[in-house]
């Protein structure tokens, strides 16, 4: 991932130096249980945990030469423990392990660790998302269907429901986390023909993993599969977020938009710009991590025990996918954060069409008082869409209809266009989210 995206500490688990020291840890591990177990000396796994070191640089000279990053790791590493006087120990390093042992439960660390961080990130969020939906709780504003002026809600709700989706891209996430918090050392074709099953065990142990219970060469990859398609799941509640910003921030609506400083510039030719360039790199950037989740699923399918296809890809779409969302998680948290939210423009909306969004509220109304539903509507979609058209006061037109004014009264007519009285179990759902009383 480039520059521009990538904050710091989750960029460096996706370095070069980190990918190695994160193999070295599993060759260690893998040095230390074949130790206690007699199968290599004691002394050779206590010169590989404490000697072993490596160069970036002569890793690359050596695969540059070998075409095979496990094996230029290997001989790198091995150049280490000669040049400290360990070199008799190095036949032992990499002992009875094929490259994807390595490989594989190495990238189950970096990714480990790539989730702690986009974790943090979601329960930062998430805080964000409740404080600000306590704050708008009660703020009326105008719900829309197909971008059509609907019946009324609160701005409080739209923050609640994000809050909802986000916790259950959390529980989503958690659980591909942890189904990737795994590990394998069963050799070349999964069938312990050098280890034992119980080796496994405890390498994975000391790794904090636990160990694939059946595998080929490779850790299947649907495991791969689910937790990159849940990263773009949370990139796309966070793209449904900026979109629904961009809307509220569009001229014509201008109920909420992004915070905008002081020496901040919105066009090269137009002063007056206020554009939602945010959210509109949220959207753009969540694209990406939808364009992973495909070539992720195409690795699910490789040839017999193990084939090479995959390996390219997730050389790109692991440290692309988890720098994305780190990166989003904190841009839409700011984004919430500091989000300008205008109730006044809110109202002024919501009284724009002169009460047409009370004509389901009046179509029950009438139902109750007496006239049959089908007539009902018929009446009220007439005057509906005569004052949509001739850009008439609903409210009014209906008032001095004697048809309507024979079944309810004026003080009945207030009550139906009280947007109070829709709005009266706002209470009710923050309770059943928030679990508050």
């Amino acid at each position: 991932m480039i520059e521009r995206y990538t904050r710091p500490a989750m960029g460096a688990i996706w370095t070069e130096e980190n990918k190695y020291r994160c193999w070295l840890e599993v060759e260690s591990a893998a040095s230390n249980v074949l130790a206690e177990d007699g199968v290599i000396p004691a002394e050779a796994a206590r010169a590989i945990a404490e000697h072993s070191d490596f160069s970036v640089e002569r890793i690359h000279e050596i695969e540059a030469e070998v075409k095979h990053d496990v094996i230029a790791f290997t001989t790198a590493v091995s150049e280490t423990l000669k040049a400290k006087g360990h070199g008799e120990h190095s036949r032992w390093l990499h002992y009875g392990l094929t490259s994807n042992d390595v490989v594989d439960t190495a990238q189950a660390l970096q990714i480990k660790q790539a989730s702690e961080f986009i974790r943090e990130g979601i329960l930062l969020f998430l805080v964000v998302l409740k404080r600000r939906a306590v704050e708008f709780k009660h703020t009326p504003t105008i719900g829309r269907t197909h971008g059509i002026h609907a019946e009324p809600t609160t701005f409080g709700l739209k923050l609640l429901n994000w809050f909802a989706e986000m916790e259950r891209n959390l529980v989503r996430f958690e659980a591909a986390a942890e189904d990737l918090r795994i590990g394998k050392l069963s050799g070349a074709v999964g069938t312990f023909g050098h280890l034992k099953p119980e080796h496994e065990e405890k390498i994975c142990m000391r790794l904090g993993l636990e160990p694939a219970p059946v595998a080929t060469q490779v850790i299947q990859r649907d495991r791969h599969a689910a937790y990159i398609s849940t990263l773009a799941l949370i990139g796309s509640s966070l793209d449904k977020i900026a979109v629904e910003v961009r809307h509220l921030q569009r001229t014509e609506v201008r109920e909420a938009q992004e915070y905008f400083s002081e020496k901040q510039k919105g066009s090269s030719a137009m002063p007056h710009k206020k554009n939602p360039i945010i959210s509109e790199q949220i959207s753009g950037l969540a694209r990406v991590l939808r364009g992973n989740a495909q070539a992720a699923f195409e690795n699910v399918a490789l040839w017999h025990e193990r084939d090479i296809s995959h390996s390219s890809v997730e050389r790109i779409i692991f440290p692309d996918s988890t720098i994305l969302v780190d990166y989003l998680l904190a841009k839409t948290t700011d984004l919430i954060d500091r989000l300008l939210v205008y109730p006044e423009r809110m109202k002024k909306n919501l009284e724009s069409t002169g009460g047409l969004i009370f004509s389901g509220q009046l179509l029950l109304d009438l139902a109750e008082a007496g006239m049959l539903r089908e007539e009902a509507y018929k009446l009220v979609q007439s005057h509906a869409m005569r004052a949509w058209k001739e850009e008439l006061v609903f409210c009014d037109e209906v008032a001095k209809d004697p048809q309507i004014t024979k079944l309810l009264t004026p003080e009945k007519l207030a009550k139906t266009f009280d947007y109070s009285r829709q709005l009266g179990n706002v209470d009710a759902i923050y309770a059943r989210v928030l679990g508050e009383n």
